[in-house]
């Protein structure tokens, strides 16, 4: 039975249409289980979709060249939808003027932890340092992550992989802790969301309140540039 399925599936693959609606499906079926869910963040519809397509794509004996064929329409998206993030912080840009100073102080405390502690983490455990100078920038928005980690001798792939991965943990836990913490504004939560999550917890974050979508975009973009300055000096530091 199994051979009878992929001998329908074979063809079916090689549409780049086929891996787009699967994608986009997958996703949308991750929003509606959310809204079932009372918008719990744990019900991420990013990590649903992640586990869906991966069961479909290793079910199906599918490379992942042949999957991204198919929907590297969508990667293309990323760029156009981390731009976006500027209309909800024009909008909000009062807000932002009258924190500049302690919101230079939590991005840069927020840009060097996320270094440090990702080249600690890896060479703790053992890990080369291709892998440690990979994982350094998981913190920032996925082009700009893969863009990075190429110039500094990282594996682009592996930190594309490592930054979705966090920013999905972002989006779950990072609204809960913040909370448990007693944290309750949202600029403190967009901030937050755009610094350690980027794209996957902003969204999660611009989802509930217009104010944290303007702190999370400036997180995200002022994060970007920070890390992109810092961590081409790390190779030449650490030989």
């Amino acid at each position: 039975m199994y051979r009878e399925i992929l001998a329908v599936w074979t063809p079916l693959a090689l549409a780049p249409l086929t891996w787009i609606v699967l994608t986009i499906g997958a996703y949308l079926a991750g929003c509606w289980l959310q809204r079932k869910a009372g918008g719990a963040p744990y019900a991420n519809p990013v990590a649903f979709a992640v586990i869906a397509v991966g069961f479909i794509v290793v079910a199906t004996q599918t490379s992942y060249a042949t999957y991204f064929s198919g929907a590297q329409f969508i990667n293309f998206l990323l760029g156009p939808a981390t731009v976006a993030l500027a209309v909800p912080l024009a909008r909000n840009f009062h807000h932002i003027r009258r924190n500049l100073a302690s919101i230079g102080l939590a991005l840069s405390a927020g840009a060097v932890t996320a270094i440090l502690s990702g080249i600690v983490i890896v060479r703790l455990l053992g890990g080369s340092r291709a892998i440690a100078l990979s994982m350094a920038p998981k913190s920032i928005t996925t082009p700009i992550a893969m863009a990075v980690s190429s110039e500094i001798g990282g594996n682009p792939a592996l930190t594309a992989a490592l930054a979705m991965v966090g920013g999905i943990l972002a989006a779950i836990i990072g609204e809960k802790m913040l909370k448990g913490l007693r944290v309750a504004d949202w600029r403190a939560h967009g901030l937050a969301a755009g610094v350690a999550g980027s794209g996957v917890a902003a969204a999660q974050a611009a989802r509930l309140d217009g104010v944290a979508a303007a702190f999370a975009a400036l997180g995200i973009a002022l994060n970007g540039l920070i890390t992109a300055l810092i961590l081409p000096l790390v190779p030449l530091i650490w030989h």
